[in-house]
């Protein structure tokens, strides 16, 4: 075979750029996490509270998700994300000029809600032009593109608070949302027609959400994939508190630590596409689903040894970590399987099921912050417990 003729990995211009859309929440938060003990020594708050921003963050997502979706429905895929896309720009500012933690919350919810235009339209384009195992094949390299921003993003964060504040941070939001708002603008070709048809009355897309829901294909696979897309988030909420302030490891020294768990997630997610050519997106949702239930035990047994074993937690999350790079992609093309004409509101309702999850785990780990690595495994490991469980008593067997 020549090397013309040599098969290559290519990645097509479009999915590049819904990759880059789907990671502006991850840069959102991942760049961030590493100025927890800053922002909350310069705005004179306390640890809860810090967390509670990326609470009020993941607030934001679940409401724009209910907004995004019909919209994307009626008037197309593409206005609906530039006008995100633009919420999202100015939001940053007023996370950058924040003055309290009040007004970061504040501006951190409208940040989130701008942000996840790119999170549900990017799953929408993919339904519009793949069946369901062509698209379980493009979130996982949708989660390969995406992945390089948990690697790049928190080492970025890191090595800005060495030579600037955490409010530079925010200051590379605003650059990075106004040139995705660039990219949609020129780049992007509109997959949906405007379907003036389809209504945007409150009572009528509440009626559509209940009757997804009431699809128990989607229910029970967005459930069980959110639970384990929660122990994501509350170790999101937790770790920065326990790596950085309980095990003393400098900012740049997390960013390292949050690397080594997304290459695990990358590497996996793309095993993954290489086992859809002879496995169903079921079977494989069922096997990350179990790797995040062994290591659920693994984290359940570094919670009860404690301080002296950081080395155990770490690999327990690394763990949990690589299991959702099958159930990510397997669980969000399991649950829009059954609704191509309303991929938008079906993508949605989807991120709103995960992002409630994920507010919850979240806002947990403020709450029950108690100086240990305890709340962060024990949370990480019921969000896998739990998915499992959906999984395994509720789903209706497929064939492998």
């Amino acid at each position: 075979m020549t090397a013309s003729s040599a098969p290559r990995f290519h990645i097509p211009g479009w999915m590049l750029l819904l990759g880059i859309l789907t990671a502006i929440g991850s840069v959102s938060i991942d760049m961030y996490l590493p100025a927890f003990p800053a922002i909350q020594q310069s705005l004179n708050a306390s640890s809860g509270s810090v967390q509670l921003t990326l609470t009020t963050f993941f607030v934001g997502m679940l409401a724009g998700q209910l907004v995004y979706g019909p919209a994307s429905d009626r008037f197309g895929r593409k206005k609906p994300l530039m006008a995100g896309l633009a919420l999202y720009s100015l939001a940053s500012i007023g996370c950058m000029l924040a003055q309290s933690i009040e007004s970061l919350m504040f501006w951190r919810f409208i940040q989130a809600f701008g942000a996840c235009s790119g999170i549900v339209l990017a799953r929408a384009i993919v339904r519009d032009r793949c069946d369901p195992r062509e698209a379980a094949r493009s979130f996982s390299m949708l989660m390969l593109i995406m992945g390089v921003s948990p690697i790049l993003a928190p080492l970025l964060g890191g090595y800005i608070l060495q030579v600037s504040s955490w409010r530079t941070i925010f200051g590379i939001n605003v650059a990075f949302g106004i040139g995705c708002l660039i990219a949609v603008t020129t780049s992007l070709r509109d997959t949906r027609q405007p379907d003036l048809a389809t209504s945007l009355n409150p009572f009528k897309v509440f009626s559509a959400y209940v009757e997804i829901l009431r699809d128990r294909e989607f229910s029970t696979h967005a459930i069980s994939g959110g639970f384990a897309q929660a122990g994501l988030y509350a170790y999101l909420a937790g770790s920065p508190f326990v790596l950085i302030e309980l095990f003393h490891l400098s900012p740049t020294a997390y960013g390292w630590v949050f690397c080594a768990n997304s290459v695990g997630l990358i590497a996996a997610s793309q095993f993954n596409a290489a086992l859809l050519k002879g496995n169903s997106i079921y079977t494989l949702l069922r096997h990350g689903l179990t790797a995040a239930l062994a290591a659920s035990a693994l984290l359940i047994v570094a919670g009860v040894a404690g301080i002296a074993t950081m080395p155990l937690l770490l690999a327990g999350i690394f763990c949990f970590m690589s299991s959702l790079g099958f159930v990510n992609p397997n669980a969000a093309a399991a649950s829009l399987a059954n609704h191509p004409e309303r991929a938008g509101s079906a993508s949605s309702l989807l991120g709103t099921l995960q992002y409630g999850l994920a507010t919850i785990a979240t806002f947990a780990m403020g709450m029950i912050h108690d100086g240990t690595a305890r709340p962060l495994a024990f949370a990480m490991a019921l969000c896998g417990i739990l998915g499992w469980a959906i999984n395994r008593y509720f789903v209706r067997a497929k064939p492998a």
